[in-house]
């Protein structure tokens, strides 16, 4: 018979049996063995996000755990560093919890925060705007005051104006102006074919990608049409986060999941 010995009276106990047989103590129970924690769980404190990079196709890869207070993002300061990305500023963005939720600050970044819309979202004018690899602007047209003499009187000489509500611009690198499209109507359709504006060959941006409107009181509001890989709007200083909000920075796309 294998068990354990009484500690008062010496007889062997068999190891399930909670009194011994010939005295009658109490027997300890055994100590249940100890269970091995999963490594992940160890460093996610609850209530907290953590923010994943998306790489190419879809692929997950570097995890960032913020269980912190701040966690600031850039090329070459802060906790989450990307040191060869140049499109990142020094210092470019925060990543803060204030009353338990989650927010991106921009930091004063050149290239400036951008969020993926999940529903259609109203724009300043001015307001900037990334799809596929085009950084693109809108803004509403002024009124056509017809031809204007300078202080002496003449007519600037140029080609026809044609009306328009508003027009499309793409910024190009250094900050250059480059295509401008002028919208007659109150809509806009951007992608790579049969659209109003046609990035033919952008790879990322999908065959019909987003549309603008403007409404009769001018308002404007972007809608992403269901493309594949989505149309990001530029954040003016700070906003909350939600789980599955996909951020973007320079050339970086993080993923935010939150516990």
């Amino acid at each position: 018979m294998s068990g354990k010995l009484c500690p008062n009276c010496g007889a062997e106990v068999p190891t399930d049996n909670r009194f011994c047989g010939g005295c009658g103590n109490k027997i300890d129970a055994p100590a249940a063995p100890a269970k091995t924690m999963f490594f992940g769980a160890s460093q996610q404190s609850p209530g907290r996000a953590k923010l994943t990079i998306i790489k190419g196709e879809g692929v997950d890869g570097v995890t960032y755990l913020l269980n912190a207070t701040e966690h600031l993002a850039g090329r070459n300061e802060g906790a989450i560093m990307f040191p060869e990305d140049p499109l990142l500023s020094p210092r470019h963005a925060n990543f803060v919890y204030r009353d338990g939720k989650l927010h991106v600050v921009d930091e004063g970044s050149v290239n400036g925060v951008f969020i993926r819309i999940k529903v259609p979202v109203n724009l300043a004018p001015g307001a900037l705007f990334l799809i596929g690899e085009q950084l693109l602007q809108i803004e509403p047209s002024p009124p056509d005051l017809g031809p204007q003499p300078d202080a002496e009187g003449t007519y600037f000489y140029a080609s026809p104006k044609r009306p328009s509500k508003m027009k499309l611009i793409q910024r190009l690198r250094g900050g250059e102006i480059g295509m401008i499209y002028r919208s007659r109507s109150d809509t806009i359709s951007i992608g790579r074919e049969g659209n109003d504006v046609n990035f033919l060959d952008d790879p990322f941006i999908s065959g019909r990608h987003a549309q603008i409107t403007m409404n009769g009181e001018g308002q404007i509001t972007l809608t992403d049409l269901g493309s594949k890989n989505g149309t990001f709007v530029r954040i003016n200083d700070d906003l909350a986060l939600e789980h599955g909000d996909h951020v973007f920075l320079g050339q970086q796309l993080l993923r935010v999941e939150v516990t």
